[in-house]
């Protein structure tokens, strides 16, 4: 961080506040920083700023730029987002001949690289099909493809040997895919990659190469003004190195973060709550009180998969392919998780994209759920309108990532699901109008992790990725206004793990956590909009 003094006067700029319920804000022309708090907001007079000027804090003239409270990403993945910043993005592509140039290319640029680890591709690019053959006279070096959404990853033979798959079941809620002789083929999905690929990756991954991750994955949120971040599948992988990293960087970070421990879909109840007591013991050593900027909150669980892939779990079959997936977690197995978590006092974070796993995730939350715990449904891409309501009546948060609901990447759902399932797509509005908190996030690295054009999504239902593409808005009737985004993308995702008291919005008392934009305070403006500061604690950490 940038050392100043200890305290700064910010004057000329339009400093947000939400009203009440965030569809209408008021902005104020300066704010007081004093020992990495916010000591002042409002309009007032010069002379009344003098009090803080003789105390020889320095000012600071914002030219009318405004100011946002820091945002706070509500579901993300840090160590991986550091990693995929390092990796071959393959995002854009059109088909397997520009992934294969693109893989070869890279290749010849990184000779010294032990294996050539690639992001973004979907299975739309290589018309669903992922198999080592496709890759293995790229290179002889393993080769790993991440999938878009991290559900999926795609591997050449020397991978597949690497990791000795062949001589590995299919663990629960996952799949290697084989051929007709049973050999694998090149593609692992689902619980696979969690229990299988991320692992070995970690392994033969040095310390020195996480911390270098973590701080890449830093300076990059710094960059788009986050100052605050939810994992989402916190492991002994990347708690560890993260650790390190906090240790190396003086006992702190410029960032804050919350995590959810993730539980994978193991085949008896005593190993999936083995887990669970594991992140009961680490919340007890990590917590609000221990760490406040490090801490560990609850338990994820990854109820479905995406529907892409159609591995997402619908109550009505594909309307391609006639396949209905089950969840990859029943509710025999799903309930004594959420009831050991909840008696424990741990927020529960459920992954559900289709509509029954949305059913499925809600239950479970009603069953053992206790007032005022703040659990948590991530996603909620498709769901019934008696689920939208379910979620407020409840005090379920709406973990909601808009950067989903892009068209451009959304140009297969018609056919996937029909065009009336498609109007139940995303129905962000129609939870906040139920009473559900939203918490606004990126699900980084499977979407881009800067929140303006994250927001812009929400709001107006258009793309960011490709806004000259011509893709019509995808249910624009569900769109958020600018308010209740930002405040989705801030106090929203403070309030989500019990961080609103410290962070999420500019008031007198709270962490001097915010961000200076030059914009225009309404949607259409948002993608033009442009991070100029970021500081966390009253230190500024990012200038553009």
């Amino acid at each position: 961080m940038t050392s100043t003094s200890n305290g700064t006067i910010f004057t000329n700029g339009r400093f947000f506040q939400a009203s009440q319920d965030a569809t209408a804000a008021t902005f104020h022309s300066n704010l007081v920083v004093r020992d990495g708090k916010i000591a002042y907001i409002g309009d007032s007079t010069a002379a009344e700023i003098e009090k803080y000027d003789s105390q020889g804090f320095p000012t600071q003239d914002l030219q009318g730029k405004h100011v946002l409270p820091g945002f706070i990403d509500g579901h993300m993945h840090f160590l991986m987002l550091g990693s995929a910043l390092h990796k071959l993005s393959l995002d854009g592509s059109k088909d397997l001949t520009e992934i294969r140039a693109r893989i070869t290319d890279f290749a010849k640029q990184n000779p010294d690289k032990k294996r050539i680890l690639c992001r973004g591709w979907m299975h739309s690019m290589t018309d669903g099909k992922a198999e080592a053959s496709m890759l293995d006279d790229l290179d002889p070096r393993p080769i790993y493809i991440d999938s878009k959404d991290l559900h999926s990853t795609w591997c050449n033979t020397a991978a597949l040997e690497e990791m000795q798959v062949h001589d590995i079941p299919d663990p629960a809620g996952g799949s290697i895919s084989r051929d007709a002789n049973g050999k694998p083929s090149g593609l692992l999905s689902e619980a696979s990659v969690l229990l299988i690929v991320w692992p070995h990756l970690a392994q033969v991954a040095s310390m020195e190469e996480k911390m270098s991750a973590l701080k890449s994955a830093i300076a990059a949120y710094h960059e788009v003004g986050v100052t605050g971040c939810i994992d989402m599948a916190m492991d002994e992988n990347a708690w560890e190195a993260i650790l390190a990293f906090r240790d190396a960087e003086g006992g702190s970070l410029p960032m804050r973060m919350a995590a959810h421990w993730c539980i994978t879909p193991s085949s008896t109840d005593s190993e999936r709550l083995k887990q669970v007591d594991r992140a009961i013991h680490l919340a007890h050593q990590h917590n609000s009180h221990t760490s406040p900027d490090l801490r560990i909150v609850g338990i994820k669980v990854i109820c479905d998969g995406v529907i892409d892939a159609c591995t997402a779990a619908l109550s009505s079959p594909y309307s391609t392919n006639v396949t209905s997936p089950d969840p990859i977690w029943s509710a025999a197995m799903l309930d004594p998780v959420v009831e050991k978590a909840c008696n424990a006092g741990l927020q529960c974070a459920l992954h559900a994209i289709g509509d029954a796993a949305v059913t499925l995730a809600i239950n479970s939350l009603e069953k053992y759920g206790k007032p005022g715990q703040r659990h948590r449904i991530e996603h909620l891409e498709l769901t019934s309108p008696s689920d939208a309501k379910r979620l407020g009546a409840l005090g379920i948060t709406a973990s909601i990532q808009p950067v989903h609901a892009d068209p451009a990447i959304l140009r297969a759902w018609p056919k996937l699901l029909g065009p009336e399932r498609l109007k139940r797509a995303f129905a962000y509005k129609e939870f906040a109008d139920n009473g559900a908190v939203l918490a606004i996030g990126s699900d980084a690295p499977t979407a881009p992790h800067a929140p303006i054009k994250n927001l812009y999504v929400g709001t107006t239902r258009r793309s960011a990725r490709e806004p000259e593409g011509g893709d019509e808005p995808v249910n624009e009737h569900f769109k958020l206004g600018i308010c209740e985004a930002v405040s989705a993308a801030t106090l929203g995702s403070a309030y989500s793990c019990f961080a609103d008291e410290r962070v999420g919005s500019l008031e007198v008392g709270k962490e001097a956590d915010f961000v200076v934009v030059d914009m225009q305070f309404e949607a259409e403006g948002l993608l033009k909009a442009v991070v100029k500061q970021t500081w966390v604690g009253g230190k500024k950490v990012y200038e553009a």
